[in-house]
């Protein structure tokens, strides 16, 4: 059955297309934000405590893309990074220590204020999981 009209072709009720606030084309959409490898959280770049946002605030995951620098994005491998174990700077700020997957290399990232502190803290006591580690550590102090 075809559509009925009115004259002139259009329906009095017929409203605009409201204009898109996400900007389509190459990365346009993205330029604030991106999509974390791990658990596929939408993470703002904005992060409280360090300038450059690498690693998901959730799952601490991070993508190889620095290569020497902080935010230098000259890395070739774009691997996975996993967060591997955490350090202290002597000022007492906590440090990611993250592998990649794809070419085993290490790097030191640092921790934003809005890093999840469960798994931070999962992190960090993980060594403690491991008995025989912590059992020999006990033994050299004692």
């Amino acid at each position: 059955m075809p559509r009925r009209t009115r004259t002139g072709g259009r329906n009095p009720r017929h409203r605009p297309q409201r204009t898109k606030d996400v900007l389509h084309g190459n990365g346009g959409h993205r330029a604030n934000d991106f999509r974390c490898v791990g658990c596929r959280l939408d993470v703002s770049l904005v992060a409280p405590g360090t300038a450059h946002r690498n690693h998901c605030p959730n799952c601490l995951v991070s993508l190889h893309v620095d290569r020497r620098a902080p935010g230098d994005r000259a890395a070739d491998c774009h691997g996975r990074m996993e967060a591997l174990s955490l350090t202290v700077r002597p000022d007492g700020e906590w440090m990611l220590i993250h592998q990649c997957r794809t070419c085993a290399g290490l790097s030191a990232n640092r921790i934003a204020g809005d890093d999840n502190a469960l798994a931070l803290m999962r992190l960090a006591l993980r060594p403690l999981r491991d008995g025989r580690a912590a059992g020999r550590a006990l033994l050299t102090v004692l």
